[in-house]
């Protein structure tokens, strides 16, 4: 033992006790800023990496713009490719179903039916896809008008008024009780993926640029950063087209200039 503790006294003499401690915490320092700078950047109350579409998000981008547009049989191979990404039956089912409010009751029935036929089709090829976790009830203790006018503040970032809604105040009835309350408050699909999805499918409508700009704007809100709608643009022109994956980009413009 004595001949242990000379040992490390000649090794480490006292002298060099400081440079040591020294060493360590600049050690200690650069792994936590290496740790700081590999972290991926969060948005607020949200775990997903924002520096890029993840492949379910991507996934969701051609489903919703060939729902929108009617396009079944580019909606087959989107839908496939979808839950190829790790899409949930859940999640897909929740954007067809969402975006009756964009493209209309039609389409989205037509979505769903070719959705059912793509599940059947991979079920007799042996395939076992995730169901998902279907949507929970609305809240309690709030009344349809007193919930989506809570959803829309959240997702506007501010009370949501104007002399169209005076004009017409059953229209604004109805997408707070309707639009936010009984579809963007079902938990089935979180804001952002809603977001990805209503504004692919608006960027692919004719007529909407007013729409598609208030949810880009939206999609900020909820955490989506600029890089992501982004790569939403580019995913559009990748499988949709470079006519809509135009429209999300100038919309996406026209937001980030006036902010």
């Amino acid at each position: 033992m004595k001949h242990t503790q000379g040992t490390t006294a000649q090794v480490f003499p006292m002298a060099a006790w400081p440079l040591i401690f020294a060493g360590l915490i600049l050690t200690a320092l650069t792994l936590a800023a290496l740790t700081l700078t590999a972290r991926p950047a969060l948005a607020e109350g949200n775990t997903m990496n924002t520096s890029t579409l993840t492949a379910r998000q991507r996934g969701i981008v051609p489903i919703a713009a060939f729902t929108a547009t009617g396009d079944m049989a580019k909606l087959d191979t989107a839908l496939r490719e979808g839950l190829d990404a790790g899409l949930t039956i859940s999640e897909i089912k929740e954007v067809l179903i969402q975006l009756y409010a964009y493209a209309g009751f039609p389409r989205s029935l037509n979505g769903l039916a070719a959705f059912m036929a793509v599940l059947k089709d991979r079920e007799l090829k042996g395939i076992k896809d995730e169901p998902g976790n279907e949507s929970g009830p609305l809240p309690a203790g709030k009344s349809r008008l007193e919930l989506g006018t809570e959803v829309q503040t959240k997702l506007v970032g501010a009370p949501v008024k104007g002399p169209l809604y005076d004009f017409a105040p059953a229209i604004d009835q109805f997408l707070k009780e309707h639009l936010f309350a009984d579809i963007f408050g079902r938990d089935a699909l979180d804001w952002q993926s809603r977001e990805i999805a209503t504004i692919s499918a608006l960027a692919s409508l004719d007529g909407t640029a007013s729409q598609l700009r208030s949810h880009c704007r939206v999609g900020l809100n909820v955490g989506l950063s600029e890089v992501q709608l982004k790569t939403l643009a580019e995913v559009l022109a990748a499988k949709v087209g470079k006519k809509e994956a135009g429209n999300a980009a100038t919309a996406l413009g026209e937001v980030l200039g006036s902010r």
